[in-house]
């Protein structure tokens, strides 16, 4: 376990799916577990805010609790009311869930009425599109743009026509964004979108591409919960490639610039998912920037390049997940 150092000015946000339903584990939390990431949060007296109560501080130029963190769950299977939201309020703690309205009432999904009560009862309820589409696929299509305005737009109706409202937050389905997909959503309205690229917010970040922890199968473990709770955001910049999206070159080569800060460069680390460590290289000539390739060909829909650096002090570690995407041409 990290040594537990607060950084101000961030808060560490996490994302959930499912709740006791062992049939998909990947996505899964038990009632215990959770109750432990809860507990953890209130024994290490962090704030827990709705994550339109952090962006609004944010936005109004006011400074983030010390200890601040959010709790987000996409999908609204019918299990984050009979599991996820009662243990959530008997720690008074509130929370974001993100939805996709064509699912709302079908199959293991909360209908309109469970979503007015739980928005009734504080929960905030944020924009997961209408069909849960893949709205990277065929992005090079004429009518792209159309099709996600359209799925966009479709799903604020029917908030408005259920709830009465219309979100201003919207969650990426699957976690799967890229700079075209960012600004089609900044078109259409919304304050912020979230992924599910591992990372710390902070007030400094695009809006637009805003990260969450993953809390689910193995990763949802007591003693890895406390450690991204007290992870601090590691600066990074991307220079290239602009996009998320895998077009050439597999694997891809991320170079970035990478600020004087509170972290050791020195113990600058990057980690790819079932391959060894991946090395990290300073660009020649170049002062402060780096590039990062993997060793071997990045496979799967989605895959990540994780970022890591000790804190000079020794109390604690920065965090940064570089997305990509491989999505259906």
């Amino acid at each position: 376990m990290f040594q537990q150092v607060v950084f101000a000015g961030q808060a560490n946000v996490f994302i959930y799916h499912r709740f006791d339903d062992s049939r998909y584990p990947s996505t899964n939390i038990s009632s215990r577990a959770f109750q432990s990431h809860l507990e953890i949060l209130h024994q290490q007296d962090f704030t827990v805010l709705t994550l339109g109560q952090i962006l609004d501080k944010i936005k109004h130029g006011e400074s983030l609790p010390e200890r601040c963190a959010a709790i987000t769950v996409d999908d609204a299977y019918r299990s984050v009311l009979t599991s996820g939201w009662p243990l959530l309020k008997s720690f008074g703690f509130p929370a974001t869930l993100f939805v996709s309205t064509d699912t709302v009432g079908g199959g293991e999904h909360l209908d309109w009425q469970e979503l007015k009560a739980l928005r009734n009862e504080g929960v905030e309820i944020g924009n997961h599109t209408a069909s849960h589409a893949f709205l990277l696929d065929q992005q090079n299509d004429e009518n792209w743009a159309g099709r996600v305005l359209g799925e966009l737009g479709r799903a604020q109706q029917a908030f408005e026509r259920n709830l009465g409202f219309r979100p201003r937050l919207f969650a990426y389905p699957y976690g799967e964004f890229s700079p075209g997909l960012a600004e089609l959503v900044r078109q259409a309205g919304f304050d912020a979108a979230f992924g599910q690229q591992s990372g710390v917010l902070t007030p400094d970040q695009d809006f637009f591409r805003l990260p969450r922890f993953p809390m689910g199968g193995v990763y949802a473990n007591p003693d890895d919960f406390q450690d991204k709770l007290f992870m601090k955001h590691l600066p990074v910049k991307v220079v290239s490639p602009e996009t998320t999206v895998l077009e050439g070159e597999n694997p891809p080569k991320l170079i970035f610039s990478l600020e004087e800060g509170a972290f050791d460069s020195g113990t600058l680390r990057c980690f790819v998912p079932g391959q060894s460590e991946c090395r990290v290289d300073m660009v020649p000539g170049e002062d402060r920037l780096f590039e990062i390739k993997a060793s071997k060909k990045l496979v799967g829909r989605r895959s990540k390049y994780t970022l890591t650096a000790s804190d000079r002090s020794g109390g604690g570690w920065f965090w940064f997940s570089q997305l990509w995407v491989m999505p259906r041409r």
